[in-house]
């Protein structure tokens, strides 16, 4: 068990506090993840950066899922998993889509099914994609734009899920319907 602190806006360090506020205006709660963060003041600064950015990007709400649920589910995050399947129904995202993601099954869409996938290729593969990877991804219809961005979702995730592994941060109450365990393979195949 860690011991990192989860921080609400009276324990906060100062460059914090206007941070969390913030945090409570948009949620109407305190995020877990939030209060970890508030710790290093950059860090928090940075994600909520991050998270801002990456909703103005061309992608539609299911494709935002798309990219937040497939990383998440990758990394195996037990906080980010349960708060994003939150978040998308509360953007109306198909639940279809939201059970294949999180139980990591085929999508009826081609298109999206083709953007998890790439979407997976460049988390598991650091980057490196080929081109092959590339020519099935435009194919589909997206763009080099849309690599790029799925860049920006990857590093706005890196931090959030890196944070919960390390902090082992507590599922907030309103996501804990939500929970989740990623299923080995070998369960899957049961």
């Amino acid at each position: 068990m860690t011991d990192f602190k989860i921080h609400d806006v009276a324990s906060a360090p100062a460059d914090s506090k206007p941070l969390l506020e913030t945090s409570l205006k948009n949620f109407g709660m305190l995020p877990g993840l939030h209060g970890v963060m508030a710790e290093a003041p950059a860090v928090l600064e940075g994600y909520q950066v991050l998270h801002d950015l990456f909703q103005k990007t061309s992608f539609d709400a299911d494709e935002l899922t798309v990219v937040w649920l497939t990383i998440n589910v990758e990394h195996a995050c037990h906080y980010c998993v349960p708060a994003h399947t939150a978040i998308a129904h509360m953007m109306n995202v198909d639940s279809n889509i939201i059970s294949a993601l999180r139980d990591e099954t085929p999508l009826a869409s081609d298109k999206l099914e083709a953007l998890r996938n790439f979407t997976l290729a460049i988390t598991r593969q650091r980057g490196n994609v080929t081109q092959d990877q590339l020519d099935a991804f435009y194919t589909a219809g997206y763009s080099q734009q849309q690599v790029l961005e799925i860049i920006l979702g990857l590093a706005q995730k890196v931090m959030s899920n890196y944070v919960n592994h390390v902090a082992e941060t507590p599922v907030d109450a309103p996501f804990q319907r939500f929970a989740w365990e990623k299923v080995s393979k070998d369960q899957n195949a049961a």
